[in-house]
């Protein structure tokens, strides 16, 4: 909770105690998160709970001030996504050099989500909701504290856990091994699972993910508790010899989820973009009167297009076709000062674009840190998914335009992708082919893509202005998936990853964070765009710890690099095949 009894010293990272409430006339049914402590039941501390995980994924556009999310440093719009679209080339990463990329004071809001929001939020319910019976309240907070555990330590390596959040008592919580946090993790995840199974006298008003209204409407979380499992197994597959087996065991049980409709996902209602804002973050910081904040990243919009992906135009939306020396259109310093530079000589060498893409894909390299011009109205942007932007129909309008209100797309109805059926698909592939069992991993790469393809497409429907027509036919989505497995198939050796790898990352466009492990876990795909640095430093393995976790707790002394691997990352500290 934000405005509860803010009790900073129950913040990990506090070393005095102050306490301060505010008691602020709110409609709780706007926002839960603004909360009295006389207002605080357990049903509104789930709620706040339920929002807040999502944020910790996808951050949040608008930086209000009783925010866990204050938008500081060099991220626009934080997230854990965010940084690990940027690290996989999924959004352009904006430095010369990995260790200036980002700094300790751009993970203060993600690690003040987690521990004052989310975990907090948690312990401050379970007294009341113990004793209330209210098992289904316990059993989501269960599984979102693990979730929010096991990001923590793929983010941080080892963490605050077992000393975390016992102000006074404990004012400067220890570090718990990342890998200790993971068993904690599958403990609360056994726990969740027999929650779910009760019969709750009282179940939650709101559940904002699945919409249970009855006792059997759980068995919709087992299935996510139990897929977040096999996430789990995935990223320790290279620590623990038995990964595979429990992996195994919960496919062969079948009760996880395995079809789209299942899928556990923040769905982002839109349209408002007063407080609180209800649209995707990323929605809220591009769709706006000044236009785009953020650049699509080039190498994903190029794999894309000269692929043929059929989710190139649900993905990205152009607002011109005029890109700066592209297509005939003359280079212009001012709007894209690259457009009149000589592409840096590995990158000539690599045989990577450089720069701008031809039809209309205005991005920016990986490492491109020029300022930004005035190309708000003019550069590609956020398309209809996941974002809830605008589906690409040639249009090539500026957006978010107070006369145009059709250029709004979808309103920021979107969705914040965090366990799917696609993503199984994905886990099952990685786990077959690092088990050389390619037959079964093209198999189940065929699986992912379908799913996936069919989950975004659609989402035009969001969009209601759409001129459907451009709209790739069906012959065109079963021809790419065909094509893209057929490759697979015929790759040799490692080069099977690379084209696994390369739909692993464009599928989880949205969630950077599976991106992220993926690529620590395997380095691959080797195709990804170099920065425009042809030394950049060593490629970032964990994240400093907050600023503000360092300067206020004793236990916690910085990393001397951000090279730092974390538990379930074993390989090579140099020279593993990592992009530059």
């Amino acid at each position: 909770m934000k405005n509860i009894s803010t009790y900073i010293a129950s913040v990990l990272f506090v070393g005095s105690l102050m306490v301060s409430c505010e008691s602020t006339e709110l409609d709780l049914t706007q926002d839960p998160n603004f909360l009295t402590p006389e207002q605080a039941s357990p049903d509104f501390f789930l709620n706040s709970i339920q929002e807040d995980f999502a944020r910790q994924i996808d951050g949040d556009a608008t930086g209000a001030a009783d925010d866990n999310f204050t938008t500081g440093g060099n991220v626009n719009g934080d997230g854990f996504s965010i940084l690990g679209m940027e690290l996989t080339r999924l959004m352009p990463f904006g430095s010369r050099d990995y260790r200036g990329g980002y700094q300790d004071i751009d993970t203060d809001d993600e690690w003040d989500n987690a521990y004052r929001g989310i975990l907090f939020d948690i312990r401050s319910m379970e007294s009341a909701a113990n004793e209330g019976g209210l098992t289904k309240h316990l059993g989501v907070a269960q599984l979102m504290e693990a979730y929010t555990l096991v990001t923590l330590v793929d983010f941080f390596g080892d963490v605050p856990y077992t000393e975390a959040l016992q102000a006074p008592e404990i004012l400067n919580p220890s570090l718990d091994s990342g890998e200790s946090v993971y068993a904690a993790a599958l403990d609360l995840l056994d726990q969740a699972i027999a929650n779910f199974n009760t019969n709750a006298a009282v179940l939650p008003p709101t559940d904002y993910y699945y919409g249970a209204q009855n006792n059997a409407g759980y068995d919709a979380w087992i299935k996510a508790a139990n897929t977040l499992k096999l996430k789990i197994y995935v990223q320790t597959r290279l620590v623990d010899p038995s990964a595979a087996a429990s992996f195994n065991a919960i496919i062969a049980s079948g009760d996880y989820i395995t079809e789209t409709a299942e899928d556990f996902d923040w769905k982002w209602p839109g349209t408002s973009a007063s407080q609180p804002d209800t649209r995707h973050p990323r929605y809220g910081l591009n769709y706006a009167s000044a236009g785009a904040g953020d650049y699509i990243s080039n190498w994903l919009a190029n794999l894309m297009d000269t692929s043929g992906d059929p989710r190139l135009r649900y993905y990205f939306y152009r607002q011109t076709l005029d890109v700066p020396g592209q297509d005939g259109f003359p280079p212009d310093e001012e709007l894209l000062t690259c457009s009149l530079q000589t592409p840096p000589a590995h990158y000539v060498t690599g045989g990577f674009t450089f720069c701008a893409l031809p039809n209309g894909y205005w991005g920016r390299d990986s490492g491109d840190d020029e300022g930004g011009p005035p190309d708000g109205l003019l550069k590609t942007t956020f398309g209809v998914y996941p974002a809830g932007g605008r589906f690409d129909d040639d249009s090539f309008e500026a957006i978010a335009q107070d006369d145009n209100p059709a250029s709004f797309g979808a309103n920021g109805k979107g969705i914040t992708p965090i366990l799917d059926a696609f993503m199984v698909d994905f886990w099952r592939a990685e786990m077959a082919l690092a088990a050389n069992n390619p037959g079964d991993a093209a198999t189940f790469l065929e699986s992912a893509l379908t799913k996936q393809i069919a989950k975004t497409q659609s989402f035009i429907a969001n969009d209601a202005n759409a001129d459907v027509s451009f709209e790739p036919t069906s012959t065109e989505v079963t021809d790419f998936i065909a094509d893209i497995v057929a490759d697979f198939n015929a790759a040799v050796g490692d080069d099977k990853w690379d084209v696994l790898a390369e739909q692993f990352l464009v599928s989880h466009y949205g969630n950077g964070i599976e991106t992220y492990n993926f690529y620590r876990r395997t380095g691959y795909p080797t195709t990804l765009q170099p920065n425009r640095e042809p030394d950049p430093g060593a490629f970032i393995r964990s994240m400093y710890y907050p600023n503000q976790a360092v300067t206020s707790n004793p236990n916690i002394t910085q990393k001397t690099n951000q090279s730092v691997q974390v538990f379930w990352d074993t390989n090579p500290a140099t020279g593993f095949p990592y992009s530059n």
